[in-house]
């Protein structure tokens, strides 16, 4: 049904109210549909839901019910904490993360039965009056009846910071364009700002069918990227537990058949199980996940979802939004130049007299209580630059005159009360129109176009100031009837953040591309572009990406630095062609109009500060505080969650051959089984607090930002690194069994060989934790790291070994002998053996490990 009414049927007395009853009955309230709010409980469920941790609990359950309950406490403690985590960081984001509402529902002033009535924007129905005033929010799309000197603010739909013209239906140039931009157009849309001047409009879409709520519905249709990780650890996990029931399998066969003790033989296959149940996996990765969101929020980045955290160290092209992004989206003055080509800009230095009268003008042609962003600007240069008199003496005046802007005459000009009775009277707008009040000769009109043209390469907006003076009397009808003097131009622009051109470097030293999207104009995104630190010379207008089919469009894309006058659908054509051409891609943004892109994007960043609700919901990261350098921050953390990972997993290899040598080993020997139940949950005790506490908090590798983004089709799991942790895994198996070997030769007693090669398996595992702590660093750097957190865990582990030994009940428990010095000082020269004969083959592996990535 359509939510369209022709803009001149409706007579001044607006709706009545049984017309505004049929309307909301036929097409609903002005409001976008609400997303799904996703409860704790629901978050929860979520939780629970994924494969992962349902194995991870799913083996507590298992072993709680074969009795042994120390082991299942502990699975079922790590799976309690990643749901806790998890819950309380997403709970926390989906509290701040509400979409849309008190942009698409303000308060709207409207006329219905012959009256004005304020009522709730989400009451609003097509063919309403609403009256529109100097800083309203727009509460729905309407077409303007009448129009007085009306600008609105359209960036959070179109990206450009400068507001645009309105005009009535019957002032307007007949027209097709119905959408967000461009000046002298009869439209306000929903979500904009009221800059200057006022209007009657005629509301011709609400809700879902307004150019904000169409964005909205596009978001529905795309789907968000699955993480890849989780994929990849499913197989692993799936791979394991295959493998592991084999053995198992395998070995109650053996025991029983070369043993004959069936019951030994289940209790043997039990213990080997649990030696190659892969739980590990799902703990470390949701672990790293949930916390590594935690601690990227410390750095002021809210992360929407755990799992995008994982894509951040791959991001190849980092598309970012211009207005609110790379700038500051506030106008301000950044030039002044006088009639003969004299320029300066303004900065601490008090401002030469010429200049100053120049500045004064542009203060008193300006709205005494501005709204549009270029009037405030006047102002804000104007309290500290000129002189304390002026503007105390402005200070709660108001002009007695004032002529705004025409489509025939883009000026405006400002009547005020001089000093000696007669009147000042300011003009600016744009310098053809000042010129054309000024009455320049055609020689002087050349030359203002030269500085004209040289301000506009710099990507400056342009205004011309002029100023007259008026004896009293009738006000003229026109401005065009006073003797103007023209005083210079004035360049305003949208600055630059100060920490942008830093934050492109260390993107660029990184391997990161960085690519700017943007609705405004080729000449100012240039001029942005070069003072960002960007390649400006290849600059791709959005007319000429309409004419590309996907195929050129993806030739394109390789190359280009800047897309400018872009619309929001080839915003997204943009992310979408570079996500073709194997990219991976970040997106940047503010706007309504960047949802999409945000969405479509592998990572969205939106801005948390000033950015829109809708921009929020439809990306994985927010940057709090709209500091671009947080994107920086926040790969290089992303980086060094992904390295510490890799070691986690490394190690995880690693640690798991030794183990389950130690428990086939003896089987297929005859030798008495020396590793029980009680035994590998205390192992798992170590391994799963180094994987989730020790590697985690790893601080990064030396050269994290100086390497390209890794490969995205890189696997967490590849063969180099699975080799490598099988190579430290056979390499601290066989000098574990080397020392079994050593207590036999001894004829030491079964508890004390138990004891022996369990004491050498665990300090062998300590020597496995120092080799994995870096990839890059040799072990002597990774020493200097301090960690705290490792201290903590070895401190822990020793204790428990000295009391293993010390307390009669922990022997019994374990049922170990007692060691001699000598015992342990063979364990621990095993240990050393381990951790020198592996710090040497490590630089060997190194470039096969990180495929590249060093």
């Amino acid at each position: 049904m359509s939510n369209t009414a022709s803009p001149l049927s409706v007579p001044l007395r607006g709706l009545d109210d049984a017309e505004v009853r049929a309307r909301q009955a036929r097409d609903g309230y002005n409001e976008l549909p609400r997303p799904d709010r996703r409860t704790p409980f629901r978050i929860v469920l979520e939780v629970i839901r994924e494969p992962m941790l349902a194995l991870l609990i799913g083996g507590g359950v298992v072993y709680m019910a074969l009795g042994d309950l120390k082991e299942a406490l502990i699975l079922l403690c790590f799976a309690s904490l990643s749901v806790v985590i998890t819950v309380v960081q997403e709970t926390r984001t989906e509290r701040v993360l509400e979409a849309l509402r008190d942009l698409t529902s303000p308060r709207a002033l409207v006329i219905r039965n012959g009256e004005r009535q304020r009522i709730a924007g989400r009451e609003l129905v097509c063919g309403d009056l609403v009256v529109l005033s100097e800083g309203d929010r727009v509460p729905a799309d309407a077409a303007l009846l009448q129009s007085q000197d009306m600008q609105t603010d359209e960036s959070l739909l179109t990206g450009e910071s400068v507001p645009v013209r309105k005009l009535a239906t019957s002032d307007a140039a007949s027209s097709e364009i119905h959408r967000p931009g461009g000046d002298d157009l009869p439209y306000v849309f929903s979500g904009s700002l009221v800059v200057r001047g006022a209007g009657l409009a005629e509301v011709v879409a609400i809700g879902a069918h307004s150019e904000i709520g169409k964005i909205g519905q596009s978001l529905s249709a795309l789907k968000t990227e699955a993480p890849r990780l989780q994929a990849q650890t499913r197989r692993l996990v799936a791979v394991f537990g295959i493998v592991g029931g084999a053995v198992s399998l395998l070995a109650v066969v053996l025991y029983g058949t070369l043993r004959g003790g069936w019951l030994d033989a289940i209790l043997a296959g039990i213990t080997i199980g649990m030696s190659m149940l892969p739980e590990e996996f799902p703990v470390v990765l949701t672990v790293f996940m949930a916390m590594g969101a935690w601690r990227i929020s410390q750095a002021r980045v809210l992360t929407r979802r755990a799992a995008a955290i994982e894509t951040l160290g791959s991001a190849t092209v980092l598309c970012t939004d211009k207005t609110g992004t790379l700038t500051k989206n506030k106008m301000s003055i950044v030039e002044l130049r006088l009639p003969d080509g004299t320029a300066l800009r303004p900065g601490d230095a008090a401002l030469p007299a010429a200049f100053i009268e120049l500045l004064q003008a542009g203060v008193l042609a300006a709205a005494p209580d501005p709204f549009d962003p270029m009037d405030v600007a006047f102002h804000e240069l104007g309290k500290t630059a000129l002189p304390d008199a002026f503007t105390q003496r402005q200070a709660n005046r108001k002009p007695v005159q004032s002529y705004g802007l025409r489509p025939d005459l883009l000026a405006m000009s400002q009547g005020w009360a001089g000093d000696d009775g007669g009147f000042v009277v300011a003009a600016k707008g744009a310098p053809e129109a000042v010129a054309s009040l000024c009455r320049l000769d055609d020689a002087q009109r050349a030359a203002l176009a030269q500085q004209i043209d040289a301000m506009a390469e710099a990507g400056l907006r342009v205004l011309g100031v002029a100023r007259a003076a008026f004896s009293g009397g009738e006000w003229p009808a026109s401005q065009r009837d006073f003797q103007y003097e023209f005083l210079g131009l004035v360049g305003l622009a949208d600055p630059l953040r100060e920490a942008v051109p830093a934050a492109v470097k260390d993107c660029r030293s990184a391997g990161i591309r960085v690519v700017m999207i943007t609705g405004d104009y080729p000449a100012t995104a240039k001029a942005i572009a070069r003072n960002a630190g960007l390649d400006a010379s290849d600059c791709v207008s959005g007319e000429a990406l309409a004419q590309m089919d996907d195929a050129a469009l993806a030739e394109r894309v390789r190359s280009a630095t800047v897309f400018a006058r872009i619309m929001p659908e080839q915003k997204l054509r943009i992310v979408n062609a570079l996500k073709a051409d194997g990219e991976v891609v970040a997106m940047t943004g503010d706007g309504v109009n960047d949802a999409p892109s945000l969405k479509a994007a592998h990572i969205g960043i939106a801005m948390g500060g000033r950015g829109t609700d809708v921009a929020r919901e439809a990306s994985s990261i927010v940057l709090l505080d709209d500091d671009f350098a947080s994107i920086v921050r926040a790969v290089r953390l992303g980086r060094r969650i992904y390295d510490n990972l890799r070691k986690a997993m490394g190690f995880i290899f690693a640690v798991h051959v030794p183990i389950a040598g130690l428990a086939l080993f003896p089987l297929l020997l005859g030798y008495p089984i020396l590793l029980g139940p009680i035994h590998i949950a205390f192992l798992e005790m170590i391994i799963d607090p180094v994987c989730s506490l020790v590697f985690e908090a790893e601080t990064e590798e030396k050269d994290v930002m100086q390497r390209p983004p890794r490969d995205p089709e890189q696997p967490l799991f590849s063969g180099a690194l699975i080799g490598w942790g099988l190579m430290q895994g056979v390499l601290a198996l066989a000098l574990v069994i080397g020392v079994f070997s050593i207590g036999q030769a001894r004829a030491m007693p079964e508890t004390e060989i138990r004891a022996l090669t369990f004491f050498a398996l665990v300090l062998s595992i300590v020597g496995l934790i120092l080799v994995n702590r870096s990839f890059s660093s040799s072990l002597w750097a990774a020493l200097r790291r301090p960690s705290l957190t490792l201290v903590a865990v070895l401190l822990l582990v020793v204790s428990v070994l000295s009391l293993s030994l010390a307390w009669p009940a922990a022997s019994e428990l374990f049922k170990f002998g007692p060691l001699h010095p000598d015992d342990l000082a063979l364990t621990l020269g095993a240990a050393v053996v381990v951790l020198f004969a592996l710090e040497l083959i490590k630089p060997l592996w190194r470039e096969r490990i990180h495929g590249g990535v060093r």
